[in-house]
């Protein structure tokens, strides 16, 4: 397949391409004038790059035209971080799926595959399913809702097969330095104390090699459409998956119970993956293997760590 990727340059979206490489499809990456491609260096030169933005979607016509995509995979999204999900700026996001859309029908594309949010959904209690009512609690929960409905409906008027992924929590190699794992590393490594909630959550984690492979199997099989959870249907307690890192680490320590909880504070963060299991698809990276992977990178990326 032909496949218009956007927000490769992103953690979870450089997977996704280099995955769909691996596979043999030919994929074109959106690249922001400016943007370091960092994350997809090893695989930059097999690539089909088109230079642009979301903000003028418009003037990539022609390119992606050119480029004669068989689908779309849409990953990018502004205001991804904690400090931004309640950011009226949410709201461009919605416009931004819409929009491209649009294009990727007008530029021949049949199939949409848009990431979703786990925050569609609001707090549950016990893993969710695809079936539970969203009751997003943050702008961003909203507007990731917004976006799946709004395309949903633009794609069955087009006559394009649609997915939303809606993603839980995913880690490994080359992932922001603000989430929880990058941070403990970083922290840790460096002898650091890290100060955290009680960690009495379940909380699912899934290597973004997994994730990425979701994808392709999501976009490569014509009877896939609709909402699909992504995640990780293994939640153990929070306090296991930290103090784990924390041995293979041997060094720092933790401060648990020292960050109270805040008042919308998740406490179970699984996923019910039947649906997506239907398909064939289960995770295939062990936690402790990722966690290693994930720490292995980290120690080649910053060998003056202690």
């Amino acid at each position: 397949m032909r496949i218009f990727v956007t927000g490769a340059t992103g953690f979870l979206g450089s997977y996704v391409a280099e995955d769909l490489l691996a596979r043999g499809h030919d994929v074109a990456v959106l690249l922001r004038p400016g943007t370091s491609p960092w994350r997809l260096v090893a695989s930059l030169d097999r690539l089909t790059v088109i230079a642009g933005t979301l903000e003028e979607l418009g003037a990539l016509g022609r390119e992606l035209v050119a480029f004669a995509p068989d689908a779309v995979v849409h990953m990018a999204w502004r205001g991804v971080g904690n400090r931004e999900r309640n950011s009226k700026e949410q709201a461009r996001n919605i416009v931004d799926a819409v929009e491209l859309a649009d294009l990727a029908a007008d530029a021949g594309a049949t199939v949409f595959v848009g990431a979703g949010s786990q925050a569609e959904y609001g707090p549950y209690n016990r893993a969710i399913s695809e079936e539970d009512a969203p009751h997003p609690t943050t702008l961003y929960g909203v507007a990731k809702l917004a976006s799946g409905l709004m395309v949903a409906r633009r794609c069955a008027e087009r006559g394009q097969r649609f997915a939303w992924l809606r993603i839980f929590s995913t880690y490994g190699p080359k992932d922001g330095d603000a989430w929880l794992i990058p941070s403990l590393i970083r922290t840790l490594r460096a002898g650091g104390h890290m100060a955290l909630t009680a960690c009495e959550q379940r909380w699912g984690f899934l290597h973004a090699r997994d994730a990425a492979a979701a994808v392709r199997l999501v976009l490569t099989s014509p009877a896939a459409q609709g909402i699909y959870n992504l995640g990780n249907p293994e939640a153990p307690q929070l306090r296991e998956t930290v103090s784990h890192l924390h041995e293979l680490i041997g060094a720092g320590d933790l401060g648990f119970g020292e960050v109270p909880y805040r008042p919308d504070q998740v406490m179970v963060l699984a996923a019910d993956m039947r649906r997506l299991g239907a398909l064939g698809w289960r995770p295939m990276v062990e936690l402790d293997q990722g966690l290693r992977d994930t720490l292995a990178w980290h120690a080649a990326a910053e060998p003056c760590a202690t």
